[in-house]
C-alpha cells in the first residue's frame, strides 16, 4: 500500500507580465524558500526535487539541471516534468508518488514560467499536425473557441455568461496579493473588449505573466511534525489523452478528460455528490467559458446547467462551492506553474492560510490541471488524514 502523504507548505512569487529584476533561477529560488520558510523546513531537509515548466518556450534545455542554484537541487535526485498547461499538476502528482512511494521522505515541488522572455505563441502554433489540425486549431485560443461555440449551440449559455466567470475571478483576485491582475473587470468590460476568435475576447482569456511556486510534500509521520495543519492527499488522477485536436473535443463520444479524471478521484476519495462534498475548488480556466462548461463535466451541476449555478453565485465566495478564491488563471499564468499554484491554493484554503481569500471551514479542497489536447489532471486534498 501506498503511504498516506501531506502538502505541508507552499510558496509563490508575486506574479507580473515581466520580472526583469530577476532572472529564472532567482526567480525559483524566491519560491522554493517561501515555501520552506512556511514550512520551517531548510533545504537540507529536502530529500528530492521535481521541477517543470514549458522548457521549449524559453528554449532552456535541462532545466532540470540548470536550475539547481535556484531550487536547492545541487548533488541531490531531481526529475523534470512537462507535460504542457498540465506541468504543474503532473510536477506535483509525480512529487506525491515520490513520497507516497517510500522513496522519500520530504520531496520539493517546483513549477515556473519567465513568459515575458518566451515565445509561447510560435510554439503552440507549430504543436499541431500542419495537414490536419492547424488549419483550423492555430494556437490556443482558436481550439479553446472550438470548445466554447460548441458547449453554448448545445446549452444555450451567452457570451454575458461567461463573461460572468470573468468578473467573478478577477474580483477575487482583488483579495490575493500574488495575483498578477489586481484589477476588478465587468461583465460589460468583458464584452465591449476586442474580439479574438469568436466568441472569445481578450477579456476573456488569461494573461501571461512571470512567476514560479513552490509546494512541500511530506509523509505520514513526518507531516504531523512539520505543520500543525498538513494538507492530506486524498486523490489524484491524471488523463492525458488525445493528440489530435479534433478528437480532444468530441465531446458526443464521452472522451472529455476532465470527467474520467474527476469520476476516478472521487472514487478514490469516497465523493459521491461533489458540490456537497468538496468545500472550494481551484480550477485551471485559461478562459471564461471553461468555467461553464467545465463545472458540469466535474459533476458540480447538471449538463448544461452550468450558466444557472454560475448566476446563482454558487461559485463566488460565500456560495455553495467557492471557485478560484486566488483569482485562477483568468488572473495569473505564468505556464509551468499555473496548474502548481491551483493545488498550492488548495492547500493553503485546507491549511486556513489563505488570508483574505480564505473560504471558513475548508475540510475537502479540489484542483485542476489543463493544458494540451484538452488534457487534465485532479487533485484532492482534505484536513484530514485519509
Amino acid at each position: 500500500m501506498p503511504r498516506k502523504v501531506a502538502i505541508v507548505g507552499t510558496g509563490q512569487t508575486h506574479h507580473k507580465s515581466h520580472r526583469p529584476d530577476v532572472n529564472g533561477r532567482e526567480m525559483i529560488y524566491e519560491a522554493v524558500t517561501r515555501a520552506l520558510a512556511d514550512c520551517e523546513l531548510t533545504i537540507r531537509d529536502i530529500d528530492a526535487i521535481v521541477i517543470g515548466n514549458m522548457d521549449h518556450f524559453e528554449s532552456i534545455n535541462y532545466v532540470d539541471a540548470w536550475s539547481v542554484e535556484g531550487s536547492g537541487g545541487v548533488m541531490k535526485p531531481i526529475m523534470k516534468v512537462t507535460t504542457g498547461g498540465t506541468t504543474g499538476t503532473s510536477v506535483a502528482i509525480a512529487a506525491y508518488y515520490h513520497v507516497a512511494s517510500g522513496m522519500f521522505d520530504r520531496v520539493l515541488a517546483i513549477g515556473w514560467e519567465k513568459n515575458s522572455e518566451s515565445d509561447t505563441t510560435g510554439a503552440i502554433i507549430t504543436c499541431s499536425d500542419p495537414i490536419w489540425d492547424r488549419f483550423s486549431y492555430s494556437g490556443a485560443i482558436p481550439s479553446l473557441a472550438t470548445e466554447a461555440t460548441s458547449y453554448m449551440n448545445k446549452s444555450g449559455a451567452t457570451q454575458e455568461d461567461a463573461a460572468l466567470i470573468g468578473e467573478r475571478d478577477r474580483a477575487h483576485a482583488m483579495n490575493n496579493p500574488y495575483a498578477h491582475l489586481r484589477k476588478p473587470l465587468s461583465v460589460k468590460e468583458i464584452m465591449e473588449s476586442a474580439m479574438l476568435a469568436y466568441p472569445i475576447k481578450l477579456g476573456d482569456i488569461c494573461p501571461r505573466s512571470d512567476g514560479a511556486c513552490a509546494v512541500v510534500f511530506a509523509a505520514d509521520g513526518a507531516a504531523q511534525k512539520i505543520a500543525k495543519k498538513p494538507a492530506w492527499v486524498h486523490a489524484v488522477s491524471v488523463r492525458h489523452s488525445y493528440t489530435w485536436f479534433g478528437d480532444s473535443t468530441d465531446y458526443e463520444k464521452g472522451l472529455v478528460s476532465i470527467q474520467r479524471a474527476s469520476r476516478e478521484a472521487y472514487k478514490a476519495a469516497g465523493i459521491t455528490r461533489p458540490a456537497d462534498e468538496i468545500d472550494v475548488a481551484e480550477l485551471y480556466l485559461p478562459y471564461t467559458f471553461a468555467g461553464l462548461k467545465w463545472i458540469e463535466d466535474l459533476g458540480f451541476c447538471e449538463p448544461n446547467g452550468g450558466a444557472r449555478f454560475v448566476r446563482e453565485r454558487n461559485t463566488h465566495m460565500g456560495g455553495k462551492i467557492p471557485v478560484n478564491p486566488s483569482g485562477g488563471v483568468i488572473s495569473t499564468n505564468c505556464i509551468g506553474a499555473t496548474a502548481l499554484l491551483r493545488v498550492a491554493e488548495a492547500a493553503i484554503q485546507v491549511m486556513g492560510k489563505g488570508g483574505e481569500r480564505q473560504v471558513p471551514d475548508v475540510k475537502r479542497a479540489l484542483a485542476t490541471g489543463f493544458g494540451g489536447c484538452f488534457w487534465s489532471d485532479l487533485v484532492i486534498l482534505g484536513a484530514q488524514r485519509p
